[in-house]
């Protein structure tokens, strides 16, 4: 019996991010707005001014496109809440993830699509058939097996539970991206100690940070293998991904609204080769290979597959920052493009390029270019390298801006 289509849910953070999602094969993104969102502190954050733009993008590229309102709300927040919904309905968004109640019930009174958050902590067949008269779709907890997943999925079925629309309802996992060590990332740490709310998308990550612990009376250090000990490893679930699709999820989806377009890139693309191999009877030992050796070239924290096989303890990352094996390093702006002979010029602001080296370009225009340099042309002439000062030239086929950015891309 052929395999249902999977649905493919990438993040969006920026343009950039939205772009490159749909460069790599998304089926639908999901982004945040204003304050209202978990990611809130993202450097490149959208603004309701720019809800327009996102759905016609979608729209031009057969997507589809969800908006996170999945903070806690307080009382000042509803009359900002009540405003973005409005936009949401006016430029017709596909769909609302939220899990506070306020956000349910003004959805279910404007009638705006909903998914019910993972904040929601969703882990029994009961709590499904409580959210099915607001939702059609639910991000299940991030702590559940694929057995406890797949009994849920099975139960929705023989009871033929509906959602809001009359559907039957849909679930979706997390399948890559960062975990958090609270349960579905509910946590008060960051709040008690820099009064700045993880719930409120304010999280400052000081669970990622190396602590000690010290007996108070005697001054007596406990000795741990791992200083890192509230940092978990990356969701990574590549090599598991066809178990994932036998269960029956409706849609699989990765973590990264913080990330840039150079990570959204690279995992959508793995995951969108590995839903089509799953489907084409190729999925083999030496591709998932190459997908987790692809996945390690941009931001992680090591990887592990979470709780789907059953383990009762995290895997905890043993350093602070990323472990990726590509690193990018900022090198100049974009100038103009030269449309009749497609070529895009650049100002190197800082540091060097030469011949061979392989670049990446992010664009709000364009999503992300990625090629290795066989040519350098520095101020009109073909040289070896060029440095801070020096303008470039490069056949490109996309329109460069002021507003695109050049990398060089070198091994960590």
């Amino acid at each position: 019996m052929p395999k249902k289509k999977v649905e493919l849910l990438a993040p969006a953070g920026s343009f950039e991010s939205l772009l490159a999602a749909i460069q790599a094969g998304a089926d639908a993104v999901y982004f945040g707005i204003e304050q209202l969102n978990m990611r809130a502190r993202s450097a490149d954050p959208f603004t309701i001014d720019d809800l327009p733009a996102i759905k016609a993008i979608c729209t031009q590229h057969n997507i589809r496109a969800y908006i996170t309102l999945n903070t806690v709300m307080y009382e000042h927040d509803m009359q900002l809440l009540k405003t973005v919904l409005t936009e949401v309905k006016k430029n017709h968004i596909d769909a609302v993830i939220a899990s506070d109640f306020a956000v349910l019930e003004l959805c279910r009174q404007m009638h705006i699509p909903l998914h019910i958050s993972t904040q929601a902590n969703v882990s029994n067949i009961e709590s499904v058939r409580f959210f099915a008269p607001f939702s059609d779709l639910i991000v299940l907890a991030r702590e559940l097996t694929l057995k406890q997943t797949q009994d849920i999925i099975r139960e929705i079925e023989r009871k033929d539970i509906k959602g809001v629309s009359g559907e039957k309802m849909k679930i979706e996992i997390f399948v890559h991206g960062a975990l958090c060590m609270a349960v579905s990332g509910k946590c008060y740490l960051s709040l008690h100690s820099q009064q700045a709310s993880a719930n409120r998308g304010a999280c400052i990550q000081n669970c990622r940070r190396p602590y000690r612990v010290t007996d108070i009376e005697s001054g007596e250090e406990l000795v741990v293998d791992n200083e890192y000990i509230m940092s978990p490893k990356d969701l990574c679930t590549i090599h598991i991904l066809d178990q994932i699709v036998d269960i029956g999820v409706d849609v699989i989806k990765i973590e990264g609204r913080s990330k840039g377009a150079d990570y959204v890139f690279a995992v959508t693309s793995c995951y969108r080769e590995a839903l089509q191999a799953i489907h084409d009877g190729n999925y083999t030992p030496d591709k998932i290979k190459d997908w987790q050796n692809r996945l390690h070239t941009v931001y992680n924290r090591g990887f592990w597959e979470g709780y789907y096989l059953g383990r009762h303890l995290g895997e905890w990352t043993s350093n602070p920052g990323s472990a990726a094996t590509e690193r990018k390093i900022y090198i100049g702006k974009g100038v103009r493009y030269y449309p009749n002979i497609e070529i895009g010029e650049f100002l190197i602001e800082t540091g060097t390029i030469k011949s061979g080296d392989t670049i990446l370009i992010t664009s709000p225009n364009f999503g992300l270019h990625k090629e290795t340099i066989s040519k350098l042309t520095v101020n009109g002439i073909i040289q070896s390298s060029a440095s801070r000062g020096d303008r470039i030239t490069l056949p490109i086929p996309y329109k460069i801006s002021g507003k695109d950015k050049l990398y060089k891309l070198v091994n960590a």
